[in-house]
């Protein structure tokens, strides 16, 4: 991995945390497709699978460790001696592989799940990194529910599995509780009280109760964390993991305040947003950011005139820098006579003065009870007006001429 102090590590666990959210398991073969898809895409580690949690499990990580050369390759085992060994078994044909063992730090998790002591449960740590290690020289360990442990215990454990053989030392957010002030300050504080510290990379898992795992994951950063972990569209668990595309196209548009770089092609983010929904068979959230199908797309009149003239007023960043396509002007009650006379023109229909007011009258009239517009429809208004079919007010004032009807201002 790079040592640039500004790169971050891009851990994708889409195949591993993300396809245990329920409507989203993949067989094995759709597996291959994602990592490939992934490795395309530039991350540096892709999370194969959880090997001990079933045969297919384990054969999709096998597959993909053997097919998907570039990234690292990563399986995730708790510390028991079992998962490990699978972990390692699947991991074999991968050119380069990550144990990522993890087991719960939190006393609400000691005693209510695992019913075991805190020296109990920093004994199996150790015993766990150190078996990984046998097998790998690249060892994960995660602290679940980091964020809700005991601060004084949970640099213990850090401490003790960096002497162990970790390499990476993740603390999750595993319940989406954190706020970013929380998790800068958490991960300044671990960081500087560790001892040794400086010999592992520190890693972010934000999970998205609150809807807050993308500015958790970037305050994480501004205290020193240096792998992000993210899933594609954000799915996982309960309400999703940090948003890749979302965490990646932060650190290229908000370069002025956060100075960090990742190896991901931004240009293949859409691409790789949709071939995971086609393959889940779950549709990607209209307004998703980046990715989301109206995340560039204008209906208001004021936008769209913007947009027009000059797409900064109402893009932070070009469509196709995530892949999208670019004039993304949708038409509809809102839409605006200059939009009109755009989408005609990428139609090849070339309107004068007066049929310009006609059939935008009839788009915004059409528009009451539709939600948006498409290329036929346009295309049939053009014809109903040169036929004299489309009654209308002829003169432009009928309309506001620059916005439309006038809605749209946030």
């Amino acid at each position: 991995m790079s040592q640039n102090p500004t790169q971050i590590i891009v851990f994708d666990t889409t195949l591993r945390d993300g396809e245990q959210a329920p409507g989203f398991s993949m067989d094995v073969p759709s597996k291959l497709t994602i990592a490939r898809a992934l490795e395309a895409l530039g991350v540096d580690i892709i999370e194969a699978g959880f090997p001990i949690a079933s045969p297919a499990d384990s054969e999709a990580t096998r597959q993909v460790a053997r097919e998907v050369r570039r990234p690292v390759i990563a399986a995730l085992a708790r510390t028991r001696q079992a998962d490990i060994e699978e972990a390692a078994r699947a991991l074999e044909p991968a050119e380069r592989s990550r144990i990522h063992t993890f087991l719960a730090t939190s006393d609400l998790h000691l005693e209510r799940k695992l019913r075991i002591s805190r020296e109990a449960c920093l004994e199996q740590i150790i015993d766990g990194v150190r078996l990984a290690r046998n097998f790998t020289d690249d060892v994960e360990f995660s602290a679940e529910d980091a964020t809700r442990s005991d601060r004084d215990f949970l640099c213990r454990v850090v401490e003790a599995a960096i002497a162990a053989g970790a390499t990476t030392i993740n603390l999750p957010d595993t319940v989406g509780y954190a706020t970013p002030e929380d998790l800068r300050e958490f991960f300044e504080e671990i960081r500087l009280r560790v001892p040794n510290a400086d010999k592992a990379v520190f890693s972010t898992h934000c999970h998205d109760d609150l809807g807050l795992a993308v500015a958790n994951s970037i305050a994480a950063v501004q205290g020193g964390v240096r792998q992000i972990e993210c899933t594609v569209n954000g799915i996982g668990e309960r309400a999703g993991n940090a948003s890749l595309e979302e965490l990646v196209m932060a650190f290229r548009v908000r370069r002025d305040r956060l100075p960090y770089e990742t190896a991901v092609k931004s240009e293949g983010l859409y691409a790789a947003s949709q071939l995971l929904s086609r393959i889940t068979e779950e549709p990607v959230q209209s307004n998703k950011a980046i990715v989301g199908r109206n995340a560039f797309a204008h209906e208001a009149g004021i936008h769209q005139d913007g947009v027009l003239k000059d797409a900064r007023t109402y893009e932070i960043m070009r469509p196709q820098d995530v892949g999208q396509e670019p004039e993304q002007l949708v038409l509809g009650r809102h839409s605006g006579r200059h939009a009109v006379q755009k989408r005609c023109e990428m139609l090849g229909l070339l309107l004068t003065h007066d049929e310009l007011g006609l059939v935008y009258h009839a788009v915004i009239t059409m528009g009451e009870h539709r939600k948006a517009i498409g290329d036929g429809d346009l295309r049939r208004i053009v014809e109903r007006v040169r036929s004299g079919e489309t009654a209308g007010p002829g003169n432009a004032s009928a309309h506001p001429e620059a916005v439309g009807s006038g809605h749209g201002v946030s």
